[in-house]
């Protein structure tokens, strides 16, 4: 059978030189951090330089006005309420927020459980155990075989819920297999059962158009800094405004000190820093810290409004899914889901049963970045097809793998 030939690429203009990523390695892990470019690191840089003009001016009289002017903008991106949205450095850290918010609040109860699955990001994962040990409750994990079933996705979850379940947790997009769940079902069907709903959206932003209030989710996390391509440190968590008087920040600071000023609403001598509406007061101000990255998310998005974001999502998406065909095929192996399932990340069963030796070999010996990852006994090869990469780069990888040892 002929080898899946990789797509035409349009005459959408290269992207390569406007990122600074080395021109001697073959990137294929956007996945990971993400990569920042040129321009949107001078805006990043601009309003570090803003800020240290004047310090106490910059975060101490106008941090929450310009924040609150990001937000605005990451509000109409996503179509959100402003004041349900709040900036955090990672959506690790958003899933953090709201376990561990749960289990202080009395939301968990001992014997509780929370429903993962097990395809969820492991840092995550140890966030829920963490919280549910802490109230006394479970997390439990539901197992989703390979290949991927989309259609029985939300019967599977749903089906393992109980009489004790509080809580459905659930990756938009997973990290270790790249396949994008049909979170908006999940979350229609757990509210029928008034289950609270956190959507693990790290990756999601950038590689699909993230529209929240169709979602419907409780809470939703979701990382700036991967696909969007913002400044590392940029991400945000949404969160219902009927469960925000539930959450508390990592630390407890003067947005707690504003709000038991101003318990009905009022003002308060600490708002041009803490904001002025409860979920801010609990999340924004958490000490001194560098806000430049949360203020250059517009930068990032009108980047890729600029560049005809849309228009090269098809392209990576086209091109990732080809060489997913093409690489299963060369290495005997079957992919883990449909074309539908992927956005511009794929995971790709390969037959190497060592995955770190085999992303050691390609980076040291060919120089291309790409990791391996570990599901259900299959070596995965977890390969990100962003905008700046070309058909070129993705036969590098083919042309190496034909050469890696370790191969069953």
């Amino acid at each position: 059978m002929a080898l899946t030939p990789l797509p035409a690429v349009s005459a959408l203009p290269k992207l390569r030189d406007e990122f600074l990523l080395d021109p001697d390695l073959v990137f294929l892990n956007h996945g990971s951090y993400g990569a920042c470019p040129r321009t949107v690191l001078a805006a990043h840089h601009a309003w570090q330089f803003q800020m240290e003009r004047n310090p106490v001016e910059f975060l101490g009289r106008r941090s929450a006005a310009l924040l609150a002017e990001a937000r605005a903008v990451l509000a109409a991106e996503l179509n959100a309420f402003a004041d349900e949205l709040a900036f955090v450095t990672n959506a690790t850290t958003g899933v953090n927020i709201v376990a561990a918010s749960l289990a202080r609040s009395g939301w968990l109860q001992p014997g509780d459980e929370v429903l993962g699955t097990d395809h969820e990001y492991g840092a995550c994962e140890a966030a829920w155990q963490a919280a549910c040990t802490a109230a006394g409750a479970h997390y439990r994990r539901v197992a989703l075989p390979l290949p991927f079933d989309r259609d029985a996705f939300v019967s599977q979850v749903m089906a393992a819920a109980t009489p004790r379940t509080r809580v459905v947790f659930a990756s938009h997009i997973t990290s270790t297999t790249a396949l994008v769940f049909p979170v908006q079902a999940l979350c229609a069907a757990a509210r029928e059962r008034g289950l609270f709903t956190l959507i693990d959206g790290a990756h999601a932003p950038g590689q699909v158009a993230v529209d929240l209030a169709a979602i419907g989710a409780d809470a939703y996390t979701g990382n700036a800094h991967k696909w969007w391509c913002a400044p590392k440190g940029a991400a945000f968590l949404q969160l219902r405004r009927e469960h925000h008087s539930r959450v508390t920040g990592p630390i407890t600071s003067w947005g707690d000190v504003a709000e038991g000023m101003a318990p009905a609403g009022g003002a308060s001598p600490f708002d041009s820093y803490t904001g002025t509406d409860l979920l801010q007061r609990r999340l924004q101000w958490q000490g001194t810290r560098d806000l430049a990255a949360w203020l250059t998310v517009p930068a990032a998005l009108e980047f890729q409004r600029r560049h005809d974001w849309p228009a090269r999502r098809a392209q990576c998406h086209a091109l990732a899914v080809a060489l997913m065909h093409r690489v299963a095929q060369s290495e005997g192996t079957q992919p883990i889901a449909h074309d539908d399932d992927f956005a511009q990340m794929v995971a790709v069963p390969v037959a190497h049963v060592d995955g770190e030796a085999l992303r050691r070999h390609l980076f040291e010996q060919h120089r291309i970045e790409v990791p391996t990852t570990q599901h259900g006994g299959q070596t995965l090869l977890r390969v990100s097809v962003q905008a700046y990469n070309t058909a070129a780069d993705l036969q590098a990888l083919e042309d190496a793998l034909a050469t890696a040892p370790g191969r069953v």
